[in-house]
């Protein structure tokens, strides 16, 4: 896609937006129903996907790990990002790889330490990019893709998480 082609998709996008600031916010939705043993079936909008515990917390490693989704989730709007940056600034890339990283003490998820948290201690996300890019150019496409990419900034600037219950009674 050219920078031409992906402005005039998001111009009338824009517009609407910027005339009308409250169509611009949209609830995003994910649900899940229990499953076999220890499961649960997401689905995705896309495909059903079955979650499971980790191996390190007794899982048997078929079902996909919420951490591993957590991570997928980060490169795959880092990697669409950096493509709708690279298309909007013109910068051409040949190829690019992301990959995402994060350190997990299980102790902490298991209840055996109070003192380990419960979830990632560290994240790391990398990008291979092959490109003819100057130096300036892919610091730009960097910074522009960390500030736009929804996942990362979630996780950099957590959102205020409400946890309620709905009784169903069959």
């Amino acid at each position: 896609m050219k920078s031409e082609e992906l402005r005039a998709i998001q111009a009338p996008l824009k517009g609407r937006y910027r005339e009308a600031p409250e169509a611009a916010l949209i609830t995003l939705r994910a649900q899940g129903r229990l499953g076999d043993g220890v499961t649960c079936r997401i689905e995705t909008g896309k495909a059903s996907v079955v979650a499971g515990l980790h191996p390190a917390s007794g899982g048997n490693g078929l079902g996909a790990c919420s951490g591993d989704m957590l991570l997928e989730a980060l490169v795959a709007c880092a990697g669409v990002t950096l493509n709708a940056v690279a298309t909007a600034l013109g910068i051409e890339l040949r190829d690019a790889s992301i990959q995402a990283e994060g350190d997990l003490d299980f102790r902490g998820t298991l209840g055996l330490s109070k003192e380990v948290p419960v979830g990632f201690q560290n994240i790391r996300l990398q990008f291979a990019l092959d490109t003819d890019a100057s130096e300036e150019q892919l610091a730009t496409l960097l910074r522009l893709t960390e500030r736009y990419c929804v996942v990362y900034q979630t996780l950099a600037r957590p959102p205020e998480l409400v946890v309620g219950k709905r009784a169903s009674r069959a």
